[in-house]
């Protein structure tokens, strides 16, 4: 998504006022970086896609569900 990203040893910030950009996203199968980049995604120029977004039905089997009622 082109944006800076600091890391921290419990996790990671990104600083604001940034431009978010139509990205392909690899999760990595950890469900919360899957739901975190899909709420980024709502912000970004583009399309985005992301590897194995499934994951999220580990913590929120009705993530997409919900996100896609809030989003609109």
């Amino acid at each position: 998504m082109d944006l800076k990203i600091e890391t921290r040893p419990d996790g990671f910030r990104v600083p604001g006022g940034q431009s978010f950009h139509a990205a392909e996203i690899d999760p990595g199968g950890d469900h919360r970086i899957a739901m975190a980049f899909a709420v980024a995604a709502l912000a970004a120029d583009g399309p985005c896609t992301i590897e194995g977004s499934e994951a999220a039905s580990v913590s929120f089997p009705e993530f997409y569900r919900t996100l896609r009622e809030v989003a609109s």
